[in-house]
């Protein structure tokens, strides 16, 4: 690490600790030449997702909006808003954990329906709605007989 007031490529750390947040870490180095000391942070690097919308267009990867729909999805519900975010924390925590850069907005939209399906049926029923843009009645009937012999096989 470069010393910033005589710019000695030689510096060493005296000390490291975590930040509070735990996200980084807080390196106190000093200059082998003019033994002045100077703090660095060290953190990951994150490579934001991009996500692809049915149009082909290209977004980064909104936290908030997936929370938002699933909150909209849960409206009225017995369902609290911690369960809410240890769902959305646990979707996250997947796209992540895919290595990808890009991921098609449909896979995310799977994704939270299978969340909710084990989490609240009528919140899975309101995000399918939604969702999947149900054209009809035939179509909403078609995802509830879905629902219900999913149900009855376990």
């Amino acid at each position: 690490m470069k010393c910033p007031y005589c710019e000695n490529i030689d510096t060493k750390v005296i000390d490291s600790r975590p930040t509070e947040e735990g996200h980084a870490i807080r390196r106190r180095r000093e200059c082998d030449v003019c033994k002045k000391r100077f703090t660095t942070y060290e953190k990951v690097e994150e490579i934001p997702l991009m996500v692809v919308k049915k149009d082909g267009s290209r977004e980064t990867f909104d936290r908030n909006k997936v929370l938002n729909g699933i909150i909209k999805a849960c409206e009225k519900r017995p369902i609290s808003m911690n369960d809410i975010e240890k769902i959305v924390d646990e979707i996250e925590r997947g796209l992540s954990n895919m290595m990808e850069k890009e991921i098609e907005s449909r896979m995310i939209g799977e994704i939270i329906m299978d969340q909710l399906k084990g989490l609240d049926e009528v919140a899975y029923v309101r995000f399918a709605s939604v969702y999947r843009q149900f054209k009809d009645i035939n179509t909403f009937i078609s995802e509830l007989e879905k629902l219900l012999n999913d149900t009855k096989k376990k």
